[in-house]
C-alpha cells in the first residue's frame, strides 16, 4: 500500500518489532516517512533489525531505540534519538502493549500492575514526551498522535480483566489529549483493532473452537491481519485527517455490531 501519504514526515512507532507495530512501521516507510523504530530490547533485536531492513528497502531513513516503554526514560530516549537524527517528530503511533491472558480470581497483583505500566502508563509517558517536542516545532506546527487501543475498550473479556481497562484508558487518553493539545495543532485519535492474528493471541487462537467462534462473529468472515491496521493509521497520520481529533475507528471486520 504505497500512496506517498506521509512523504517527508518523521514517524515514531512504539513496540514495532512484530505484529501491528511492524506492519504500521513498514507501511509508513512505504508511504514516504522516515521512521523511529522502538522495541523492548535484546529479546526483540533480530526482529527489529528485520523491520529496519524492510523500511530501508522502501527508501526510509531509520533509527532504532530500545527500552521498556513502562519507563519514562524510554520515552525521553525516543524523543532524544529521534530529534538527533531527524531534528523533528511529526507522528507518534503509540502501539506497544501486552495482553497475557489470565483468569480474574487468581490474577496476580504484579501482573495487574505490569499490564497497567506497559499499556497505559507507558503510552502516557511517550505521548507526553512527544507532544512536548511537537509543541516546540515550527513549519509545520503540530503533529498527529495515534493510539492503538482495542475493541476491548468497548467490551469485556473474562480473561482480560487486567487488559481491557488499559485499552479503554487509551481511548480516553486520546480524547482528553485532543482537547489539551488541539490549540497546539496536535491531533489525537485512536484505532480500535478487533481480533487481529498476532503473537499476543496466538496461543488463545490455537483453540479451534475459540478461533471458529471469532471468525463466526465477524461479518467479513475472517480474522484480521496486522496489515489491516495500516490504512486507518495512515489516514490519521496523514493530512487527509487534518480536521479529525478525539476520534476513534473500529477495525474489527464488523464484530462489534454483530449479535450472532
Amino acid at each position: 500500500m504505497s500512496y506517498g501519504l506521509l512523504k517527508g514526515k518523521i514517524v515514531v512507532v512504539t513496540g514495532c518489532s512484530t505484529g501491528i507495530g511492524r506492519a504500521v512501521a513498514i507501511g509508513a516507510a512505504q508511504n514516504g516517512a522516515n521512521v523511529i523504530l522502538h522495541h523492548l530490547g535484546e529479546s526483540t533485536r533480530k526482529d527489529i533489525e528485520n523491520v529496519e531492513k524492510e523500511c530501508q528497502k522502501a527508501g526510509a531513513e531509520t533509527v532504532i531505540v530500545a527500552g521498556d516503554i513502562a519507563s519514562p526514560e524510554t520515552a525521553t530516549a525516543i524523543v532524544n534519538e529521534g530529534v538527533k537524527k531527524f531534528s523533528r517528530i511529526d507522528v507518534l503511533v503509540s502501539n506497544a502493549g501486552i495482553c497475557p491472558f489470565h483468569k480474574f480470581l487468581d490474577l496476580p497483583h504484579d501482573l495487574w500492575k505490569r499490564v497497567q505500566d506497559v499499556n497505559l502508563n507507558g503510552a502516557f509517558y511517550v505521548v507526553q514526551a512527544i507532544a512536548n517536542q511537537m509543541s516546540k516545532q515550527e513549519s509545520p506546527k503540530g503533529g498527529s498522535i495515534i493510539s492503538i487501543s482495542s475493541i476491548s475498550a468497548l467490551m469485556g473479556g473474562g480473561e482480560q480483566c487486567h487488559y481491557t481497562p488499559t485499552k479503554a484508558g487509551l481511548k480516553s487518553l486520546m480524547e482528553s489529549c485532543s482537547i489539551a493539545l488541539g490549540p497546539l495543532g496536535i491531533r489525537c485519535n485512536s484505532v480500535l483493532p478487533g481480533t487481529i492474528e498476532t503473537d499476543i493471541n496466538k496461543e488463545d487462537l490455537s483453540d479451534p473452537i475459540k478461533r471458529a467462534d471469532q471468525v463466526r462473529r465477524a461479518p467479513l468472515g475472517r480474522l484480521g491481519k496486522p496489515e489491516d491496521l495500516v490504512g486507518p493509521v495512515l489516514f490519521f497520520a496523514s493530512d487527509l485527517s487534518s480536521y479529525c481529533t478525539g476520534a476513534s475507528v473500529l477495525v474489527d471486520g464488523g464484530m462489534a455490531i454483530s449479535l450472532q
